[in-house]
């Protein structure tokens, strides 16, 4: 009985001081941008590696997640002959839940991870006592940059990847359901509103802040050399598609 209940504290208090090094991290990050004091060089290298680098596997998860949504709907279009309604049932499903969800869990697995782990390697290497012992605020150089290109990058991956799901969905309805364009896309037009585009973008935008500060904060703590980088990169991906799914749940609670 002691055991369980030494491993459940354990476990609430680890919760517990991750919560509050994130807040904590937050707070520093929102402190270092006003004024701003950015440096554009680090800042235009992070929104390439984030952004450019990751657009080809956002592209390919947006594309099928046009392709399932039709895919899923076509027996019971085929079967009720409802083809006014494909446009409006894979554009729904697409922007306002599973395209901002599967595009954040890979971005997550790409970019949080990636994230963790170099200032992992940068804290174990002592490169980040070495930028304060030349009086370089770490939190300034390293993760304002990382938190600005994360949230950044995850926005508008999610527009560039809603746009491609519609396309490859309506190239879907039209290879197994004979749909043309033309109606998919005006079904799409008729029936969903902008707040249902607006309300999947609202969610990238938490996912990344989310992504951002759980993978500068798992860097920032690692301790206990490359095993530990390969711990905190570990925790740092579990982390954040909790994250994604709790922040979900409560968005789609919340938002109309």
């Amino acid at each position: 009985m002691r055991t369980i209940l030494h491993i459940i504290g354990a476990n609430v208090m680890g919760i517990a001081y991750d919560l509050g090094g994130i807040c904590i991290l937050q707070t520093q990050i929102i402190r270092a941008m006003f004024p701003p004091k950015l440096d554009m060089i680090e800042l235009w290298r992070n929104l390439y590696k984030v952004g450019v680098k990751s657009f080809p596997i956002v592209a390919v998860t947006a594309m099928l997640v046009g392709a399932i949504m039709v895919i899923q709907t076509g027996a019971l279009v085929a079967e009720f002959d409802a083809i006014g309604l494909v446009g409006w049932g894979a554009g729904f499903a697409t922007l306002r839940e599973v395209g901002p969800i599967l595009i954040g869990l890979m971005f997550s697995g790409r970019v949080g991870a990636n994230n963790t782990a170099e200032l992992g390697t940068m804290v174990v290497t002592e490169q980040v006592d070495a930028l304060r012992a030349l009086a370089i605020n770490p939190v300034t150089y390293l993760l304002v940059p990382r938190f600005i290109a994360i949230v950044t990058m995850m926005f508008l991956l999610t527009v560039i990847g809603d746009v491609v799901a519609l396309v490859a969905g309506s190239g879907m309805a039209y290879i197994m359901l004979g749909i043309h364009p033309e109606l998919f896309y005006s079904s799409f037009v008729e029936y969903i509103e902008m707040w249902d585009l607006m309300s999947g973008l609202i969610k990238a935008l938490f996912f990344g802040v989310a992504i951002a500060l759980v993978s500068c904060h798992y860097g920032m703590a690692t301790r206990g050399g490359a095993v530990g980088v390969g711990q905190s990169v570990n925790s740092s991906v579990v982390a954040s598609a909790v994250n994604i799914f709790v922040l979900d749940f409560l968005l789609t609670t919340i938002l109309p």
